[in-house]
């Protein structure tokens, strides 16, 4: 991920060229006991490189910090940055539970600095183009909603322990991981979650100890058998607050899933739905009889989102990568105006609270109100 916020900012004037500031890459800081930091400041053109981020965090002359490392360190990084009066761009989930979140609220709105936080889902053009038919009220009165976050990244059973299986690293399983998103999906697209029950469960309940720097796509080695910690699937009901109701599903072992994530709405006129995978596309039923209607495709085109700000024309794809060039994007207007653009902070505390209703609920076997 830290990669992909470095492609991004180098990026961003290629793309807005209107752009009021130039990022330049200044600092990088990468913990690791190998070559890493180097090569990525050799690559993307760092000035300087560092294995401890206190020293990035405190020069002079760096005005943002991209938060990008594994979950455990979001909160003692960001709130340290914000504290230093260096704007912010913190990667989901912010902390490991919404209490850590807020502390980087509080020291955000202490320091008066701008923020950005990694929901780039809500970035495409198709999604910001279904936001709108929802807004301006083509689909009728919203019932009910579906959105699915399922992936197969942990689904090999020789997964290595990574820290993203051991809560004190991590916080949570899929909840913070692809829960987080899925939530604040709901809430760009349609509403605010006001209530929820929710189950969950571990499928594979012990893992191979991690080897070296591991991901949570590596395989494990030959060593010890040791216990995952939380959880790889969870479904939810939901009740949102403009009275229609949801369905929440997400899992990291679903074996032939990859990058399945969508949402579909549907209301008393109309319908839509979306697919990650095919991203500048929506399947629209609108403006049709109540009964035996029908789905068409929907190409955006530009003029939805910021399509055009990376292609010329309708049905040319854009990447998950200019999805993060867009939230850079709205962090430098941000920066220039003092007002936020986009996702920030903010709403990530809002997914962290989320989650944790979500880990009460299922805990408790009941309905938590947010």
């Amino acid at each position: 991920m830290g990669q992909v916020h470095a492609r991004a900012l180098s990026r961003l004037t290629q793309h807005y060229t209107d752009s009021p500031l130039r990022p330049r890459l200044v600092a990088v800081a990468d913990t690791a006991d190998d070559d890493r930091g180097a090569r990525a400041a050799d690559a993307y053109g760092f000035d300087h490189q560092f294995t401890d981020w206190k020293e990035l965090v405190s020069r002079d002359d760096i005005d943002l910090v991209c938060v990008t490392g594994p979950n455990f360190i979001h909160r003692d990084v960001a709130v340290a940055a914000a504290r230093a009066g260096k704007h912010l761009w913190v990667e989901k989930p912010a902390g490991r539970n919404a209490a850590e979140t807020a502390e980087i609220v509080a020291a955000v709105e202490a320091a008066g600095v701008q923020t950005a936080a990694g929901f780039n889902y809500r970035n495409a053009p198709a999604v910001e183009h279904a936001r709108e038919l929802i807004a301006s009220g083509r689909l009728g009165a919203v019932e009910h909603t579906t959105v699915r976050f399922i992936s197969d990244y942990a689904a090999h059973p020789e997964g290595a322990l990574s820290w993203r299986f051991l809560n004190e690293f991590a916080g949570s399983g899929v909840l913070g991981d692809l829960v987080s998103h899925a939530a604040d999906l709901v809430r760009f697209v349609v509403a605010d979650i006001d209530e929820l029950v929710v189950d969950r469960a571990t499928f594979i309940g012990q893992r191979p100890q991690a080897v070296g720097a591991a991901s949570h796509f590596s395989r494990g080695g030959d060593g010890p058998l040791l216990d995952v910690e939380n959880e790889d699937y969870v479904a939810a009901l939901l009740r949102l607050a403009d009275g229609s109701r949801g369905m929440l599903e997400s899992s990291r072992v679903a074996v032939g899933e990859q990058c399945t994530y969508g949402i579909e709405v549907h209301g008393t006129k109309g319908s839509l739905s979306w697919d990650f995978r095919r991203m500048g596309e929506l399947q629209l039923c609108l403006d049709q009889d109540f009964q035996n209607a029908s789905y068409s495709t929907y190409f955006v085109s530009p003029g939805d989102g910021d399509l055009s700000a990376f292609q010329p024309g309708t049905g040319i794809a854009m990447s998950y990568d200019d999805l993060k060039v867009i939230e850079a994007r709205r962090l430098v207007q941000s920066i220039v105006e003092g007002k936020p653009h986009g996702a920030t902070i903010h709403d990530a505390l809002v997914a962290a609270r989320t989650v944790d209703a979500m880990i009460e609920s299922s805990d408790e076997r009941k309905w938590v109100r947010l």
